[in-house]
């Protein structure tokens, strides 16, 4: 399988895609053969190209295509006689063409005659890896993701302003947001991998730069960098949040949970939590914990962080909260999606509902949520055995309650309109957010949600500053993307 369409050879498919301003691309499949790329066609299928970075496009739109492509040349061979069309550059549908490695001399930014969307190319067309390698204060870093701002202006390249770890800088007609930085790695020195820009920079170069934050409110009236964005639509309360990479640090966390808090007090009825695209939630952010000056402590700022959003909506009883999943989550971000009412995802999302792999117990008031959507017998399960869960899968287990076909458009709209069906059934009866109340305090008399937050808390702990807890070597390892080790057979068996 092929990220390009017909005709389309070499490594950097996507990246030649987003860098040039393609506005339609596709996914073929071929036949194996001595030269890359360029065998016989068994299907293709085709796309509208979207204004985000590679990764994003990867896991939605090349991801959705290439499901149907394989599936169509499964097909083509079950039904036998089938001929795959040898690539034929002649051929009118071909419009493809081999491109080289998209290297660095490619991604290059020049501040000072670069547009704005072309910066925004360039850093989309690496926002992943391997990111588009700058100077920033006469030293060298990789920059990844990029966003536009639509008010900011000065002087091309210099650094504007500050906003939730990311930084601004101007472009010859406007400016972008640069979430993530990544250093460059010094020859035999230790790995570096992407966080936030403000945590990379030194201190003092970002002395004189002003800090300009922004309420989930208005962000979503603006085009501006914002992990977060709020809007009503009715009595519908829309709360959509984009962290990079599905990671939520400590202060994403905080920052989550103001705004929560703060679209809990509007006159809603429904509030929907999640991104429009892409990840959910992926839990605790262990490239700031492996960052940290300590992370057993920043471990265990992260997890409290996000224990007290789960706390908040599992507390939350006179609104129904939705979680819309239009992307994967796996670990701690699952049990963030189950703290709501219901679960809503696309059929194409992953759950990942375990944390062993990371020699973790875990929290998120896991050991409530999950069992009473699946029972004992089956939580027990999907934590031992640490097995992805596609999403028709979830919902015959009771992990999910809908599950709808159709890209990350058609579940948006989707969305959007059984909120509106399910607040205005609120409105004429009620009685599902008494329920909803009466439920939560039988619940809390039975074992209040303290008691299950202590003893989760009590085995992280544990492993965060256990001796011989595997926790911190495979956390190292997974960000640093060093050799994977053995998993030890104790977090397996």
């Amino acid at each position: 399988m092929h990220p390009g369409p017909k005709g389309d050879r070499g490594p950097s498919a996507l990246d030649w895609a987003i860098s040039s301003g393609a506005t339609e691309w596709g996914v073929t499949v071929l036949q194996a053969v001595a030269e890359l790329d360029a065998g016989p066609i068994w299907a293709s299928e085709s796309f509208v190209m979207r204004p985000c970075g590679k990764s994003e496009l990867y896991r939605t739109e090349v991801s959705d295509a290439a499901v149907c492509a394989v599936l169509r040349a499964v097909d083509h061979f079950e039904q036998g006689g089938f001929e795959p069309e040898p690539l034929d550059y002649d051929r009118p549908d071909v419009r493809g063409r081999q491109r080289p490695y998209h290297a660095q001399e490619f991604r290059r930014i020049d501040w000072s005659s670069d547009s704005t969307e072309m910066v925004l190319r360039k850093l989309r067309a690496a926002d992943s890896q391997p990111g588009v390698l700058d100077e920033l204060y006469g030293r060298p870093y990789f920059v990844h993701g990029g966003h536009r701002e639509d008010r900011l202006r000065g002087t091309p390249g210099a650094v504007l302003a500050t906003r939730d770890g990311a930084i601004c800088r101007a472009t010859v007609d406007g400016a972008v947001w640069l979430p993530q930085l990544r250093s460059r790695r010094i020859p035999g020195g230790p790995a570096t991998f992407k966080l936030p820009a403000t945590a990379v920079i030194d201190r003092e170069l970002l002395a004189g730069v002003p800090d300009l934050p922004i309420s989930a409110a208005e962000a979503a009236t603006r085009d501006t960098w914002s992990e977060l964005r709020y809007y009503e639509l009715g009595n519908v309360g829309h709360l959509e949040f984009s962290f990079a990479g599905g990671a939520m640090s400590t202060d994403q966390c905080r920052r989550l949970l103001d705004a929560y808090r703060q679209a809990c007090a509007r006159p809603t009825t429904v509030l929907v939590l999640g991104p429009t695209r892409d990840f959910f939630s992926n839990g605790i952010h262990l490239d700031v914990i492996e960052a940290a000056a300590d992370p057993a402590d920043e471990s265990w700022r992260n997890i409290n962080a996000i224990d007290d959003l789960v706390e908040a909506i599992l507390t939350t009883t006179d609104k129904l909260v939705i979680s819309a999943l239009a992307g994967s989550a796996a670990a701690g971000g699952v049990m963030l999606a189950l703290a709501a009412d219901e679960v809503w995802c696309r059929e194409s999302t992953v759950l990942n509902p375990h944390y062993r792999l990371m020699g973790l117990y875990g929290s998120e008031y896991w050991t409530y949520t999950l069992p009473r959507r699946v029972g004992t017998q089956q939580a027990d399960r999907l934590m031992r055995e640490a097995l992805p869960v596609g999403a028709r899968a979830a919902e015959a287990l009771g992990l999910v309650d809908r599950v709808v076909a159709g890209d990350v458009g058609e579940f948006r709209a989707w969305v959007r309109r059984e909120a509106a069906t399910l607040s205005a059934a609120l409105s004429t009866t009620g009685g599902r957010l008494l329920d909803k109340k009466l439920g939560r305090a039988v619940d809390e008399a039975a074992k209040p949600l303290a008691a299950y937050r202590s003893e989760e808390l009590g085995r992280m702990r544990q492993h965060f500053d256990g001796p011989g807890e595997p926790y911190h070597r495979l956390r190292h390892d997974f960000v640093t993307k060093a050799r994977p080790s053995a998993t030890p057979a104790h977090l397996l068996g």
